[in-house]
């Protein structure tokens, strides 16, 4: 197995805490972008299924992290509509908002995973069907 350089271990370090960071709510979603963006990864793809987030550089090196597990499994029908409300709800940042309810809202609307990519500035949600809802990032 190759050794970790301090990059490497830096970019890791990075992905955990700001993984960690939406589960206990102690950043809001612009600065986790931000974070990440700022140690050189450019997506990350969330799978529900697998119950791990990969956080992807430019130069297609990866660091996989597994997911704390959240209530439920992924619905077979994708609902587009009610995961779009579930996005809205997470933006208005309500008093109950937690991002593991927010996952847990996901798959109970066929949510299998989601693509987050800064080039785009989109999030690409896929159901078990490969059936998709795209979300921009606000402005």
């Amino acid at each position: 197995m190759q050794e970790e350089t301090a990059m490497e271990a830096q970019k890791i370090e990075v992905a955990k805490a700001c993984l960690a960071a939406a589960y206990e709510g102690t950043a809001p979603f612009p600065e986790i972008i931000g974070r990440l963006m700022a140690a050189g990864f450019e997506g990350y793809l969330v799978d529900y299924r697998g119950n791990a987030t990969t956080y992807v550089l430019p130069d297609g090196d990866s660091v996989v992290i597994d997911n704390p597990p959240s209530e439920g499994g992924v619905a077979a029908i994708f609902d587009a509509a009610g995961l779009a409300d579930r996005v809205r709800w997470a933006q208005a940042n309500p008093p109950d908002y937690s991002y593991g309810a927010f996952c847990s809202h996901a798959k109970a609307a066929g949510c299998a995973g989601y693509l987050v990519s800064f080039l785009g500035r989109r999030v690409l949600y896929f159901g078990r069907t490969a059936e998709t809802h795209v979300e921009h990032f606000p402005q």
